[in-house]
């Protein structure tokens, strides 16, 4: 993902990204410690991804993104 993509998002949209990203960093990590990875340069491009996202939304100003994304994850849970 380029970061003019990133940039071109709205920050819920940002927030969402970041929750998807998280995901598949989770899976990607999962995969390699069962020797399941087909392209390891997979976890390195998920990981820049993540903090391309970070950068936005600090940019923008946001502040307590940790927190943001805690309570978007309890909130996805409940439903």
């Amino acid at each position: 993902m380029k970061i003019s993509e990133i940039r071109d998002m709205k920050t819920e949209e940002l927030h969402a990204e970041m929750d998807r990203l998280r995901r598949h960093l989770f899976d990607l990590r999962s995969q390699a410690v069962t020797e399941n990875l087909q392209d390891p340069s997979m976890l390195t491009k998920a990981k820049r991804d993540v903090a391309r996202v970070y950068t936005v939304l600090r940019e923008r100003g946001e502040t307590g993104i940790e927190q943001k994304q805690y309570h978007l994850e309890t909130l996805a849970r409940h439903k």
